[in-house]
């Protein structure tokens, strides 16, 4: 999409400046942070069926609420804090999400303490590959965030289904979705 600024971007994210912002410094960035990671993989858990500029208006309530989403913190969570979450005017409340970011904490201190969260998610990035000529040609899913998927699930992690992993990958920087003649990819 053409911008007056004579720039191309993704049409994903429209004349939002939030959504720009997002796309011209953070989206598609390589990340390796493991408490970064950490958020991200929470925030993309949180958006399942909802837009992501919802989540992304939210984010600074979200991090409010979740203890600028430290894992160590989060993981020690019972009822009480669930019960509090619920009624945070400032995220989405569900239940199951904010139950499974509570097992997605314990989880995260798991494999942080083995190989390391960052490693740990790093290992599913396929290969740098052409960037796709228009949004159509992007997946919902491949074949790295399907294993993705079953092996964040198997370590305690919900609401991480293969499209919230490509999603996560996507933002991450895991894999390089910016349309090939955006000039921020």
């Amino acid at each position: 999409m053409q911008n007056i600024d004579n720039s191309t971007r993704c049409s994903w994210c429209g004349a939002d400046p939030l959504y720009i912002a997002y796309h011209d410094h953070e989206w598609g960035r390589p990340e390796r942070d493991p408490h970064r990671l950490f958020e991200l993989l929470i925030l993309e858990s949180f958006q399942a069926g909802l837009s992501w500029i919802t989540i992304l208006r939210k984010r600074e309530g979200f991090r409010t609420a979740f203890a600028g989403f430290d894992p160590a913190v989060i993981a020690t969570w019972g009822e009480p804090e669930v019960a509090r979450l619920l009624q945070a005017p400032g995220i989405v409340r569900h239940r199951g999400k904010i139950e499974g970011t509570i097992r997605g904490a314990q989880a995260f201190l798991r494999i942080e303490a083995g190989e390391g969260f960052s490693p740990f998610v790093w290992s599913f990035a396929p290969p740098p590959g052409p960037r796709p000529a228009t949004m159509a040609q992007v997946p919902a899913q491949t074949a790295q965030s399907q294993a993705m998927s079953r092996a964040l699930k198997a370590q305690g992690f919900n609401f991480v289904g293969p499209t919230i992993t490509y999603a996560f990958m996507q933002a991450s920087g895991m894999v390089n979705d910016h349309i090939a003649a955006c000039d921020w990819g």
